[in-house]
């Protein structure tokens, strides 16, 4: 089956960053001039996937406003003819693509947010895209890994190397030692210890799961943090059917972190087709 689902999970508090997401979703915080769940909606889109079902919890509606037609914009931006930014405005959301709205009443973790998606993706495989994480790829990652999803038939974990002293930050990996860039996963856990990491290769914000990993979800107690981990399913899952992790192509920015974000917004501003040439005159002259 292709993959067609995917969805985002954006009902987190985003604390690391108060008190400017206080009001405002972290997801709506702009790298130049889109904001990150627009980069991530936008990757969705660009595979070939038609169903962008978002897990939303209080405090989030600017992110369905975001999505949403703009009537009364859209009428102003036509009267003064400025068709450009009209048609920047109307491009948000292409025709092709449906987006669905879930809330999560209760912050119980990013397993529970995928489980949340149950009663709309069904018995289908899905994505699951972290906006935290904005990925910048000649082809777009979650489209990486939906095609080798074809091929595989198999849930597929987006990873990457990171310095042992970060392996509690995030679900780590061990693989099978003797493959390449799509390897076999053998063990998955949640934010270990580095001593204990049973590797260097993290899991990082693109899933591709098979429907069957929301039986796991449903038998899950209390993980780490006191939170429903999907690492945990992902490792009950591991017992039943094969896993593969993937090194994609592509540099990643973990935008969940002052730093991610301000270097996204470096690299991004100076390549911007409007600002770019002028950004990097400002950045040299410091």
């Amino acid at each position: 089956m292709k993959v067609t689902k995917a969805v985002f999970p954006v009902a987190g508090m985003g604390s690391r960053f108060l008190p400017a997401t206080k009001a405002s979703p972290k997801e709506m915080m702009p790298i130049v001039d889109k904001p990150l769940i627009q980069y991530a909606f936008e990757e969705a889109a660009a595979a070939g996937i038609t169903d962008m079902i978002f897990i939303t919890g209080r405090n989030k509606r600017a992110i369905e406003d975001h999505f949403d037609k703009a009537y009364e914009l859209e009428a102003e931006l036509s009267a003064k003819g400025k068709s450009e930014l009209l048609g920047r405005v109307q491009e948000v959301v292409p025709k092709s693509v449906n987006c669905i709205y879930i809330r999560q009443a209760e912050p119980l973790g990013l397993g529970h947010a995928v489980l949340c998606a149950r009663s709309v993706v069904g018995d289908e495989p899905f994505a699951v895209l972290l906006a935290d994480d904005l990925i910048d790829a000649k082809r777009p990652v979650i489209g990486q890994m939906a095609e080798l999803y074809e091929t595989n038939g198999c849930s597929i974990l987006g990873v990457q190397d990171i310095p042992r002293e970060q392996t509690d930050q995030y679900g780590v990996v061990a693989v099978d030692p003797r493959s390449g860039d799509l390897a076999r996963v053998t063990a998955i856990v949640e934010k270990p210890e580095p001593q204990a990491a049973p590797s260097t290769l993290a899991v990082v914000g693109r899933y591709i799961l098979t429907p069957q990993i929301f039986g796991h979800l449903d038998k899950r107690q209390s993980g780490a943090g006191g939170e429903i981990q999907l690492t945990d399913a992902i490792a009950a899952l591991l017992r039943e059917e094969q896993v593969l992790a993937y090194r994609f192509e592509g540099r990643r920015y973990d935008c969940g972190s002052k730093l991610g974000y301000l270097q996204a917004t470096v690299d991004f501003g100076t390549r911007h087709p409007e600002v770019g040439k002028a950004f990097v005159s400002f950045l040299q002259s410091r």
